[in-house]
């Protein structure tokens, strides 16, 4: 059986610096951060005690998914990013029901882990990241 549980929310954000003050006055440490260059997106993680982190996305242009994710939304979650153990077991089932992957060939993101996005268009809205911490032998 598969295992899941929510890895991190991602929110959109025009600038890192000046949204960061808000987390670290509620508790959250910053716990790493990225420049995902095929993204376009410099990254963010602030960890709390327990549970999901927040990840805090700042474009590197206004041409990247994520500005013009700004443009047209704003400042805002963008996505929740869900933790699997297979990552290409999971695409297989969802595409079986119908559901849209927007990249079904699971891409490297921060840290090195396997993602992949699920449509909104088939979750109601709402940006979904497939997460693999661990890549599989099969899978290399």
């Amino acid at each position: 059986m598969n295992k899941i549980n929510i890895d991190h929310i991602g929110i959109a954000t025009h600038s890192i610096t000046d949204s960061i003050t808000i987390w670290e006055l509620l508790g959250f440490k910053k716990s790493g951060q990225h420049i995902v260059e095929d993204q376009g997106v410099k990254v963010q993680y602030l960890s709390a005690s327990e549970g999901p982190k927040i990840e805090l996305l700042e474009p590197l242009s206004k041409d990247t998914p994520i500005g013009k994710f700004l443009v047209n939304n704003g400042p805002g979650i963008q996505q929740i990013a869900i933790c699997v153990d297979n990552i290409i077991d999971i695409i297989v089932k969802l595409k079986s029901f119908g559901i849209k992957i927007i990249n079904e060939i699971p891409t490297q993101g921060a840290d090195g882990r396997l993602i992949s996005f699920i449509h909104p268009n088939s979750t109601g809205g709402v940006l979904i990241e497939l997460i693999q911490h661990k890549i599989t032998n099969n899978q290399k």
